[in-house]
């Protein structure tokens, strides 16, 4: 950060996270008073995520929601990084700000998944403060970045809003690293190259074949597999449909209904495929924080704004990292879309939430990419 004044600098007011009593008693009595849905039984007389999350499944996290989670400790969590409110484009902006005690380190965005938020980084954090000075916003709409402005926030808008975040706390240089719309903001922010970014890591990057029968003579068995997984991920993945096509329609059911929310996002479990890691805890802090701040509208628009985006070519500076449990970035559609991929590391443990499952392996990625 440099030392003279700034003259783009940011108008910042200092935030805690502090739910009121209140919010929280209005939680728990909905959650007393839930209405779980009619459930078919399967051949084996159990239940399974075949048709989506089960009622057992339900049961058991409304159960820990209301009888072991403790949100108070979880906002302790949050409440120990640093966090600031300030106004950019007409949007409030939250975020959290943590320097390094290296006045040499690399300044960093983190960015948060859907359905995730700037709680996705609580456990990545100690593993990165030796090198980077952190970042880490929460999208509009999401979170504590509230009231929403408007609903035309498109991922180049948050691109350019992260930058002017950047210039804002008196950053001339810095990188992205990002996970789902995390990942398609940092690709977007490599796209844009505003002076001085020093590249995108990703999780993902979301090429897919084109019919070009010749794409297919340069995969691999990895790449047949990556594409085996991603043909099953969209038989699963009806939220992504519905909230390309009716936001609002499926927001006013998540904005009435803690257990709805939590239904929704199946994706903290994978779909119950069996590979997800993540603890009760950790989904549940996530799907309160959504219930409280009432997100479930904004995170759906985003699908809304993306859906009719046209795909470019990226030649920005990019690395990815895969993991096993997530969606596998294919190689060859992957070099097709973006031309100037610097880093390519493939992990055997975690999943689409890295940060929260394997972040001391994430940490060391980026690291390395950035190195």
């Amino acid at each position: 950060m440099n030392t003279h004044e700034n003259p783009q600098a940011l108008s910042l007011r200092p935030f805690t996270v502090a739910i009121p009593q209140s919010e929280l008693d209005d939680l728990r009595a909905r959650l007393a008073s839930t209405r779980y849905a009619a459930e078919p039984a399967t051949e084996t007389g159990t239940t399974d995520w075949t048709h989506g999350a089960p009622v057992s499944y339900l049961r058991d996290m409304v159960d820990h929601w209301q009888n072991g989670f403790d949100w108070r400790d979880q906002e302790k969590a949050m409440n120990a990084l640093p966090q600031f409110l300030t106004e950019i484009d007409g949007q409030t902006i939250h975020f959290a700000h943590v320097r390094s005690a290296n006045e040499g380190a690399t300044p960093l965005l983190l960015l948060h998944t859907y359905p995730g938020s700037f709680i996705d980084f609580l456990d990545l954090v100690p593993h990165l403060t030796e090198a980077f000075h952190l970042v880490i916003p929460s999208l509009p709409g999401i979170g504590f970045s509230q009231p929403l402005s408007d609903g035309e926030w498109d991922t180049a808008r948050v691109a350019r809003t992260w930058d002017r975040l950047m210039r804002g706390l008196g950053y001339e240089s810095y990188g992205a690293h990002g996970s789902d719309n995390g990942a398609m903001v940092a690709r977007e922010l490599a796209m844009q190259a505003p002076a001085g970014f020093l590249g995108a890591h990703v999780l993902q990057l979301f090429s897919f074949p084109s019919g070009d029968p010749a794409e297919f003579e340069m995969m691999t068995p990895d790449d047949y597999g990556a594409l085996e997984f991603a043909g099953w991920f969209q038989t699963v993945n009806g939220f992504a449909q519905m909230n390309a096509s009716r936001p609002q329609t499926i927001a006013a059911a998540l904005s009435d209904s803690p257990v709805g929310q939590l239904a929704y996002n199946e994706l903290f479990e994978n779909f119950g495929n069996g590979t997800a890691t993540l603890t009760k805890d950790q989904v549940l802090t996530q799907v309160s924080l959504y219930w409280f701040t009432n997100s479930s509208a904004a995170a759906a628009n985003y699908y809304f704004t993306e859906k009719s985006v046209e795909a470019r070519v990226n030649d920005g500076k990019i690395g990815v990292a895969v993991f096993a449990d997530d969606f596998r970035s294919m190689r060859p559609f992957a070099e097709r879309d973006n031309t100037n991929i610097v880093s390519w590391t493939e992990h055997e443990h975690g999943g689409h939430f890295a940060s929260m499952e394997v972040p001391e392996e994430l940490a060391g990625a980026i690291r390395a990419f950035y190195a």
